[in-house]
């Protein structure tokens, strides 16, 4: 058994992506390992693939330079691999790179594709094209080390009891998220005929739709209320996520549900659409030269009025449910 040593300590959403990798590399490769070192509260996405085993961390707990040794050295002992994967070429794990090299080990990184972002988000660029898609970079690290990794790119439900939509309004940035009152609106349409479930983290988003669910009948918020494994599994059963470019979207392809992404300041192009969604199911404003002008949505908008979700209809989102 050839046993890789793989780590990605955030964000949430990049850490989902690589789970439908490694369940379809590890079915085209079925000798292999992974241990995957990540934070401890991710450990749901990779539960029910076969031949991952997940060691999950307190990244406080390895703070600094002797942290970063200690644990590289925890899990050197522990699992004794014999490639390393390095998903995340962060600070931390170019650290842990070094480290396991001077071991003489075999490292094998990510490459994030910096330069081809900066000129993606370059406001004045306007030949703007498809760039390699994230899962596609993570299933490159597998093949430089040798292994035959063909990644299918679609869906595979894991129920065919569908019923309900999800819509999970909250981004972690301005730049990625509808305006509110417009989100508010586009629920209390869909409730009309169907039952809507909102997902979302933070105590503000909690009380938020909280609020939501009193005031649109045939609605229920879920945030907060669900642990990871429940939230996974309540999403496959939906027929559809509506979700922004956030985490929501990955989990939605975790679990083979189609999701209806939207997009603001950031654009499929820098390839972060979730593993087997449709460009089709993507809503976004296309004739804004400015766009995308960040990877993350994470800058202030360059005109000011940010059009990109200002501009968004309503009425684009429900034409695709």
């Amino acid at each position: 058994m050839t046993r890789i040593l793989a780590y990605r300590f955030s964000a949430f959403g990049d850490v989902a992506m690589t789970a439908p990798v490694f369940r379809e590399f590890l079915e085209q490769n079925p000798n292999v390992e992974i241990i995957m070192v990540s934070r401890k509260n991710f450990e749901s996405l990779f539960s029910d693939i076969p031949n991952v085993i997940f060691h999950g961390i307190d990244v406080d707990d390895y703070k600094g330079f002797l942290g970063v040794r200690r644990l590289a050295k925890e899990l050197l002992n522990l699992y004794k691999p014999n490639y390393i994967a390095d998903l995340h070429d962060v600070i931390r794990s170019k650290i842990l790179d070094k480290i396991y090299i001077r071991k003489g080990l075999k490292v094998f990184k990510i490459n994030k594709g910096k330069e081809e972002k900066e000129n993606l988000t370059n406001v004045w660029n306007l030949d703007k094209f498809q760039l390699k898609k994230t899962t596609e970079r993570y299933a490159d690290v597998f093949r430089e080390m040798g292994f035959t990794v063909n990644l299918s790119h679609q869906l595979r439900p894991k129920t065919t009891q569908k019923k309900g939509i999800g819509f999970a309004p909250f981004a972690q940035h301005k730049g990625k998220m509808l305006p509110l009152e417009k989100s508010f609106e586009l629920a209390k349409i869909l409730a009309e005929k169907n039952t809507v479930y909102f997902f979302g983290g933070g105590k503000k988003e909690m009380e938020t739709l909280e609020k939501w669910e009193q005031q649109i009948p045939n609605t229920q918020s879920l945030a907060g209320k669900l642990s990871l494994s429940e939230e996974l599994n309540k999403i496959s059963e939906l027929e559809v996520m509506i979700s922004m470019d956030s985490a929501n979207m990955h989990l939605a392809s975790i679990v083979g549900t189609r999701c209806i992404s939207v997009w603001g300041s950031t654009h499929p192009f820098a390839g972060f659409l979730g593993f087997g969604q449709s460009e089709n199911d993507v809503v976004q404003i296309k004739d804004l030269s400015c766009r995308p002008c960040s990877v993350f949505g994470d800058k202030e908008c360059f005109r000011g009025d940010w059009a990109c979700l200002e501009e968004i209809r309503i009425q684009q989102i429900i034409e695709k449910v």
